[in-house]
């Protein structure tokens, strides 16, 4: 769904809406529906959608983002399909967004007070949850990417009742949340679960991140194409074969030191392979899980599939707006 230029703002929505709605005596024949404005940053792309408060997407857009643009034509392009998805909140679904939830390559700081995805060069530390608020008059909240993924799949998806498992992306870049005792991990800085920087292939390709032999050097998108000259969208039956390996070596180290249960898998490189990839990934998984506690555990791809991002940054919004209500009532 592309961005239009031609729709109204937000702001003429709303009130275009309410003109429509009043009736004589100046009530409202019904409330608008709450919902959350949904934002995922990526590598290659980044999307906006609509979200119910029971996990529910209604509405989404996404683009390429133009990596010869500067850092504030990256964000001139996040900003058409945010305004976009406002208008439509009202034009199209008689909703009101009343909070922003962002799931963000990283590393980020805590909300996506600024954000420097690794795959976005333009944005070092770019002050992404001021930017939102200015043109959504919203509150926001942000989080990484796989992390906002871990909280989808235990919400609506393939970790529902689970209290130990992780959850990763395999796309452009490679990332992780975890879940431990039914809390998903922050860590120092909220960058937790960045599952991509652990090394798979000591003296390995050169990172973004700057060492070698990182599970994102060798196993994402980008990485595919550089070791074999060929897309992922082609891939060769070795070419997922390996990809899938790397991907459970890794896996299995995170989950023997945390006695995790489960691995819940998205991104278009790992759905794009899939059985093939899941299958080896499950063979090296539990070829180097071999503790008793650790024994057994599975990989299994994301049940929402690619609407697991925008679900993830939307439970961010919620969880931000429910935790700071809780905060003023403690006030």
């Amino acid at each position: 769904m592309a961005a239009c230029r031609s729709e109204p703002t937000a702001p003429e929505a709303i009130r275009a809406l309410k003109n429509r709605l009043t009736l004589i005596d100046g009530h409202y024949p019904s409330q608008l529906m709450d919902v959350v404005l949904a934002i995922d940053i990526g590598g290659t792309k980044m999307a906006a959608g609509l979200m119910t408060m029971a996990g529910e997407l209604i509405d989404f857009e996404r683009v390429e983002i133009d990596h010869s643009l500067n850092a504030a034509g990256v964000f001139a392009q996040l900003r058409e399909i945010v305004e976009s998805q406002l208008a439509r909140a009202v034009g199209h679904h008689q909703a009101r967004p009343v909070v922003v939830g962002v799931g963000s390559a990283g590393p980020v700081t805590p909300n996506c007070a600024t954000v420097s995805p690794l795959n976005i060069a333009v944005w070092r530390d770019y002050p992404l949850r001021d930017r939102l608020q200015a043109i959504t008059q919203l509150p926001v909240y942000g989080d990484l990417d796989a992390k906002a993924l871990a909280l989808a799949e235990g919400w609506v998806g393939a970790a529902v009742g689970r209290k130990n498992f992780m959850a990763m992306v395999v796309s452009t870049g490679v990332g992780g949340g975890i879940v431990i005792d039914g809390q998903l991990l922050d860590g120092a800085t909220g960058n937790a679960g960045h599952i991509g920087h652990v090394i798979v292939e000591p003296n390995g390709r050169r990172c973004v991140c700057g060492a070698r032999g990182c599970l994102e050097a060798e196993a994402s998108g980008p990485a595919i194409e550089a070791i074999t000259g060929r897309s992922p969208t082609e891939p060769t039956y070795d070419i997922m074969v390996r990809t899938g390996k790397l991907v459970g070596r890794a896996v299995a180290s995170v989950c023997n030191a945390l006695d995790l249960d489960l691995v819940v898998v998205g991104g278009s490189v790992a759905l794009g392979f899939g059985a093939t990839f899941f299958n080896a990934a499950q063979d090296s998984l539990s070829e180097h899980c071999q503790l008793s506690f650790s024994r057994g555990v599975r990989i299994t791809p994301a049940r929402l599939e690619d609407r697991g991002p925008l679900i993830g940054a939307g439970a961010v919004g919620m969880r931000g707006m429910h935790r700071n209500a809780r905060g003023a009532s403690a006030r």
